[in-house]
């Protein structure tokens, strides 16, 4: 082990946080505003103009976002939602929330994202049954995007709206756009402190719909409104004091503090991107020849992508002469590298077996799960610390 490598365990992700972002929040703890103060404006205006979109709503995690995203699509009881099951639980929850029924596509081997051809496949037959879904979440695993153009076909054809997990995505890019600007009805994005950007926890929500933005406002905040035209009075309003809940809504908001951390890391975003690329694309030379699948670089044969690199999943081949992936997996944290499993499908989980789902319905996110493990990556990783890494990496490979 390298003397700087010997100092701590390196984890699969972490937060980068600079002298800037401790003055953007110390600034707002001294403002008088710690929530629903300007910070909050500011920092969602940023991020729409950075990602190319009209409207940006911060919620209080992403999970809260595909929440009211659902309920704003038309998910509800009588509904059904689809989504890929190689993803964090949420994905999927957030339409149980909503009293609608959960469905999955099957994904790509390759990019690990929700393969169209499995999606367009399973429509075909939904459509012959009568049971369409009201809303098709694709997943942009690891921050890659998925194949959207034919995604977006395909809604238009059948009817559903398209609701992006971005929670890995923040500031990529499909076919020289930037995700959340194009394709979906909605996009959700994370912020969460092992993602691109933090702000501790928190998330936001995307859209190009006004009508859909001020829906996402007020599930937000209690379903309230103060805006004379949103309300059920018509008389004059008694004083400026004057509210009326007009919908059931939630206390999803993201505070001012959250904010102001929020808007000093978007601030930063292009060096973090530039950072994790460098880091990646020394990962695909260091591990080249190994047994071992890499990370794709593009959602399909014909689309282009800049990803996010949130993450760097490695799949464990079953070979010859090959440790098992809980082998190396083992081997790794005994070695103090933190790796981690991104994931395990929604399906298998005892929750989602209750409801009817088996193993072997999804065959391509339980392969790639059977093999996954994700390596570190974040901007402060080293080159010493890459470099014991994969050294440790080859060593837990061997049987």
């Amino acid at each position: 082990m390298t003397p700087e490598a010997d100092m701590q365990t390196i984890p699969y992700a972490t937060q980068s946080i600079s002298d800037d972002d401790l003055r953007a929040v110390q600034d707002v703890l001294t403002s008088g505003w710690l929530t629903q103060g300007p910070a909050g404006p500011r920092f969602e205006n940023a991020f729409a103009k950075r990602h190319g979109v009209a409207h940006a709503v911060g919620v209080a995690n992403a999970t809260t976002g595909l929440h009211i995203a659902c309920l704003a699509l038309g998910a509800g009881p009588g509904t059904t939602v689809w989504t890929s099951p190689n993803s964090f639980v949420a994905s999927a929850n957030c339409a149980l929330y909503c009293g609608a029924d959960v469905d999955f596509v099957d994904i790509d081997p390759v990019t690990r994202n929700m393969s169209v051809p499995a999606l367009a496949a399973k429509l075909e037959w939904a459509d012959r049954e009568g049971r369409l879904p009201a809303i098709v979440i694709p997943v942009h695993f690891s921050g890659l995007p998925c194949d959207l153009a034919p995604m977006r076909t395909l809604a238009d054809r059948y009817g559903f709206k398209l609701l992006e997990d971005a929670s890995h995505a923040v500031g990529a890019s499909y076919e020289g756009q930037p995700i959340g600007s194009r394709y979906a009805d909605a996009s959700v994005f994370s912020f969460h402190p092992v993602k691109i950007i933090t702000t501790g926890e928190g998330g936001i929500v995307t859209t190009q719909d006004p009508a859909l933005a001020r829906r996402l406002q007020l599930l937000r905040s209690h379903g309230i409104t103060r805006v004379a035209g949103e309300m059920v009075r018509e008389d004059p309003m008694p004083g400026p004091w004057y509210y009326e809940q007009v919908t059931l809504g939630f206390n999803y908001r993201l505070t001012d503090i959250q904010s102001a951390l929020g808007w000093s890391q978007l601030q930063k975003l292009d060096g973090f991107h530039a950072a994790r690329e460098r880091l990646a694309d020394r990962y695909d030379r260091l591990l080249a020849g190994l047994p071992l699948k890499l990370p794709a670089r593009a959602p399909s044969a014909t689309a282009t992508a800049r990803s996010s690199w949130h993450l760097y999943v490695i799949e464990v081949l079953p070979r010859d002469g090959a440790a098992s992936r809980a082998t190396v997996f083992k081997r790794l944290w005994d070695a103090n590298i933190a790796v981690n499993v991104h994931y395990i499908p929604i399906h298998a989980q005892p929750f989602y077996r209750a409801r009817g789902f088996r193993p072997g319905q999804f065959q391509a996110a339980e392969a790639y799960y059977a093999g996954a493990i994700s390596i570190p990556l974040f901007p402060a990783l080293t080159d010493a610390q890459q470099d014991y890494v994969v050294a440790e990496l080859k060593k837990a490979l061997v049987a």
